[in-house]
């Protein structure tokens, strides 16, 4: 059992319940997830330990896929909270955990759902394309869910008349805008982190490494994008640099990923993008308000738990079963 203090701690992500600095976190968690039929995801923006222990680690698509066909009673969300969310729609009868309930998005709460209803009320003839990076809320005003993977996919699959919202991310819809030739009225948010970015930074580190490709994330400004060699979702960049013939690469995205890259290829070289900042890196604080201690704490007494009215469930899976239907027929899902 759990006591009242411990639970309320836990059910409001107030995860400062000491760990015994002597316990291994890896064995403990390893035995938590068989005893409970457990799984963990985790984002690629996630420490390194994390990703490690994760049985499944990917980018928004990746990770929508998973959750959707997973068999766990139990899913520990190692991300931020609209990606558990996620986890929770596609999956009602499963007990979804996330291990810092503040853990939040910065791009997701730039489009609060009472104002991207009004402003969707004025324009009554558009339907509205959603960045996955958004709450559930805005997914229930939505007509269709897309990931940077698949937008421009998503968004070319609909008639060259039909007239589109795209939210919550005005750097990846204007970035569709201009691969696709189309003119989405983009909601004004953005990525507190993809932002950032310095481009006078990034082209001083270009003088410096000449040979280095420069890769971006799409959520980068068009400033950024515009000097990038190689332009994709996380799990592109990933490839990308795996299988490209350069030695070195600027990675222009959440620092994290750099741990699977240096993985997939150890012999190369990988640089995180500058930010306009003191700091060396650029790193999302709210992926990084997870950690090992929590992960054990959330699965030892199964909270924080995401919890959703079945009838906002409902209607945020619609807009992602959207999603799917077309990733299938354009070949992006198997």
């Amino acid at each position: 059992m759990v006591d009242f203090a411990k639970d309320s701690l836990l059910q409001h992500g107030f995860l400062d319940i000491e760990v015994d600095p002597s316990l291994d976190l890896f064995g403990a968690i390893a035995e938590l997830k068989k005893e409970k039929n457990a799984v963990i995801l985790a984002h690629y923006y996630q420490e390194p330990d994390i990703q490690d222990i994760a049985d499944y680690v990917g980018d928004s698509l990746g990770l929508a896929r998973n959750a959707a066909k997973t068999e766990a009673d139990i899913i520990v969300f190692a991300g931020v909270h609209f990606m558990a969310e996620t986890a929770k729609i596609l999956n009602p009868t499963k007990k979804v955990l996330i291990p810092d309930l503040k853990a939040g998005c910065s791009l997701s709460d730039s489009c609060p759902p009472e104002l991207f209803s009004a402003f969707k009320q004025k324009h009554p003839d558009h339907i509205v394309v959603s960045y996955i990076n958004c709450s559930a809320a805005i997914k229930a005003l939505s007509d269709i869910i897309c990931t940077s993977s698949n937008a421009r996919a998503i968004v070319e699959s609909l008639p060259k008349d039909q007239k589109i919202i795209f939210a919550p991310d005005k750097n990846l819809g204007a970035y569709i805008n201009k691969v696709t030739g189309r003119d989405m009225v983009l909601w004004n948010g953005a990525c507190m982190v993809h932002e950032i970015f310095s481009l006078e930074k990034i082209t001083r580190l270009k003088a410096r490494h000449p040979e280095a490709k420069m890769i971006a994330h799409p959520e980068c400004e068009d400033a950024v994008l515009q000097v990038a060699d190689f332009i994709g979702s996380t799990t592109e960049l990933l490839k990308y640099a795996e299988h490209d013939k350069a030695q070195t690469f600027i990675v222009a995205t959440e620092s994290g990923i750099l741990h699977k890259m240096i993985a997939a290829a150890p012999t190369k070289t990988f640089i995180a993008a500058p930010p306009d900042n003191a700091c060396a890196c650029n790193e999302c604080p709210h992926m990084k308000r997870n950690t090992l201690e929590k992960i054990y704490l959330c699965l030892k007494y199964e909270q924080p738990e995401i919890l959703m009215e079945e009838t906002l469930r409902l209607a945020a899976k619609r807009p992602i079963d959207r999603m799917m239907e077309i990733s299938l027929s354009a070949g992006l899902v198997h």
